[in-house]
């Protein structure tokens, strides 16, 4: 970044972490680990055994090593051992993808939907790969699936207000998932576990967890919007909650980003109609996206949401693709996972060219799958009395 093009911000590159095929795990044999671990009920076998063959989730997605064992004691060590063979097999490859050079990196931000400890991932990051002395380092952790969209948001702004980042130096942003171990306080993580293992809704989101040389893209208008309840709990408010959060979302960013004149005028007097008319219950007039959009890359969160999403917009099956195959393929991997469904439009030829580095490289060709169409997921669960203290 220089002077002249200091409000734009480019991405070099990006990679994404695949674990290794030993952590492939079928939902048989979760449901097998589970009750051979034995820590559920049986009613919640049974929820989870429901949930999972409606979830939009396949066979080849991956489990946390400590979840494989015979016994399942997670431990701290477990959870940095998970950290660290995601964080450092991606910048493994990334800084050998870019040919960055570790003392041209200014800028770190790292984020972690969950996991927070002390050294910070910033610390084992600067630490294992010896950046300079003076980087400006930022670790954002519980911010759930959002985080990413912050830690942009974040580089943006530092990449346009430090003036001190005008050399060759570039921002490295690292985004992970949560380990399969959550670990706040003592007392907080044995409350939690028991809330894991006999409330529905603390489930779902358990199941679901799993600078301008070659710049491969812009970034254009971040956009971010808090809604809902702190906490980690999903009940049958989430479909609501999930499109009340996007639709301000791409409201703000359709006035910049419609291409035409008479889709900008449709979409303002239909918003000034709704605000001044409010008794008429006019419905939002819905724009055409796909003529300014080439790709729509929504979170994956889970198969309700996606198809809410997609009636909602009126989106075409093709459009939802990436989105549903990188559910099918790896779950639901959090903050991460919009750089997995990118990297699999990549893969499909529809964008840049990819590389070795890409996930769906070796496996491209089997993709889409046929998604077999199965019953809603079962959300429609009472919310959870987290201040039931009786736990």
């Amino acid at each position: 970044m220089n002077k002249k093009t200091s409000c734009k911000v480019y991405l070099i590159d990006f990679v994404c972490y695949q674990p290794p095929p030993s952590q492939k795990c079928s939902k048989e044999r979760v449901l097998k680990l589970s009750r051979q671990h034995g820590h559920f009920t049986e009613d919640m076998l049974d929820f989870m055994k429901n949930f999972m063959e409606r979830c939009g989730i396949g066979d080849s997605a991956y489990l946390a090593e400590t979840y494989l064992n015979q016994s399942y004691k997670p431990s701290m060590k477990d959870a940095r051992r998970e950290v660290e063979m995601a964080i450092f097999g991606s910048l493994d490859m990334l800084l050998g993808k870019t040919g960055v050079r570790t003392d041209n990196i200014g800028i770190l931000v790292v984020n972690c939907c969950l996991y927070n400890t002390a050294p910070s991932l910033c610390s084992m990051i600067v630490n294992r790969y010896k950046f300079r002395e003076n980087i400006i380092s930022y670790n954002l952790v519980g911010m759930g699936c959002s985080a990413g969209l912050r830690a942009i948001g974040l580089a943006k702004q530092l990449l346009k207000v430090l003036r001190l980042i005008t050399d060759r130096s570039n921002k490295l942003l690292v985004k992970t998932g949560a380990p399969q171990f959550i670990c706040i306080d003592s007392e907080y993580r044995k409350y939690y576990r028991k809330l894991l293992h006999r409330e529905r809704s603390f489930q779902i989101p358990d199941q679901l967890l799993v600078p301008r040389r070659r710049s491969v893209l812009q970034l254009y208008h971040p956009r971010r919007r808090h809604t809902g309840i702190v906490g980690v709990t999903i009940n049958r408010d989430i479909l609501a909650a999930a499109i009340a959060t996007i639709t301000p979302n791409l409201t703000t960013v359709g006035r910049l980003i419609l291409p035409s004149m008479e889709e900008k005028l449709l979409y303002l007097i239909n918003y000034i109609a709704r605000k001044l008319l409010p008794m008429l219950n006019i419905r939002p007039y819905i724009p055409n996206y796909s003529n300014a959009i080439d790709h729509f890359l929504p979170h994956v969160g889970g198969k309700p949401v996606l198809d809410d999403l997609q009636k909602t917009l009126r989106l075409s099956d093709d459009v939802m693709e990436p989105s549903r195959m990188t559910l099918y393929r790896y779950g639901n991997t959090s903050s991460s996972s919009v750089w997995y469904e990118l990297a699999y439009v990549e893969a499909k030829g529809r964008t840049a060219d990819h590389g070795d580095c890409n996930p769906w490289t070796d496996e491209i060709d089997q993709f889409p799958v046929n998604l077999v169409d199965c019953e809603p997921v079962p959300v429609d669960f009472a919310p959870s009395n987290c201040n039931d203290t009786s736990l």
